[in-house]
This record gives structure tokens, C-alpha cells and sequence, in this order.
């Protein structure tokens, strides 16, 4: 991954579509959010995502708070990235892998962000790879094979 992107890769035994369609749905986020932040999805936002799509989700990082959200890539079964108001994406690349697997690659990518060193500082580089594992540990269980 380039500079001000943390990735993280797994292999889940389902095939891109279903992941895909997990993904593609708000109200799922917090299923398999391992961060902890991720609340509920929040109403009026569309029950499937698609490109220029805008959803709102209920966080917590110590304080409640509420965040809108752009899907700004979005390739069906394959790709998926929204980015947040301060500029920053959430990626997801699902790539086949034979037999029914999918590689799933999951990027917090700062280098869009409005102040990627402010993001550096507070630690959010590090904190977001932990949640990122725990979250692609959390979609390998939905899908035991």
C-alpha cells in the first residue's frame, strides 16, 4: 500500500458477492465493525449502497457522535470505498480466490484526508490497523465455510 494507507488482508470462505452485499448495506456495519466505534446505521440513508450514495452511521469514540459518509468508489462484488467529511476513505477490495473464498482487503487511506498529520498525531494510523484486524477476524466468522 502507498503512503497513508493501512491495509489489512484475509481470506473468507464466501464468494464476493455475498461479502459484497454485506458491505453494501449500513445497517450491517456495526455487525462487523472491530473497532467498537461503530454503532447503528442511521435513517434516511439508503438500504444499499452505490456510487455518490450518503449514509449517516451513530459512532462512539468515547463521546456519541453522528458521521455522514460518501461512497466515492464503488466497482458491484468488488469494490467499495466511502469517505468521511474530514476526507479520509474506508476501502473494501474483495478479490476471488478459488473454491468459493474471496481475498478481502480492508484500507483506512489518510493521504485524502484534510490534515492526514493530524490524524498521524492522535495515533489513528495504529488504532484503525487493531480495528481493521479485529473487524476482518469478525467478517471471517459470519462466513465459517
Amino acid at each position: 500500500m502507498g503512503t497513508r494507507q493501512i491495509s489489512r488482508t484475509v481470506l473468507v470462505a464466501a464468494r464476493p458477492d455475498q461479502i459484497f452485499d454485506l458491505l453494501a448495506d449500513p445497517a450491517n456495519h456495526p455487525l462487523i465493525d472491530g473497532s467498537g466505534t461503530v454503532r447503528a446505521g442511521r435513517d434516511g440513508g439508503p438500504a444499499r449502497l452505490s456510487l455518490g450514495a450518503e449514509f449517516g452511521m451513530d459512532m462512539r469514540m468515547g463521546a456519541p457522535y453522528r458521521i455522514r459518509n460518501t461512497v466515492v468508489e464503488f466497482e458491484e462484488n468488488r469494490l467499495i470505498a466511502w469517505r468521511h467529511f474530514m476526507g479520509h476513505r474506508w476501502r473494501w477490495l474483495l478479490e476471488p480466490a478459488g473454491d468459493g473464498k474471496t481475498s478481502v482487503t480492508e484500507t483506512f487511506d489518510y493521504s485524502t484526508a484534510h490534515s492526514p498529520a493530524v490524524l498521524q498525531l492522535l495515533g489513528f494510523p495504529k488504532r484503525n490497523a487493531d480495528g481493521i484486524e479485529k473487524t476482518l477476524a469478525r467478517l471471517t466468522k459470519m462466513f465459517p465455510g
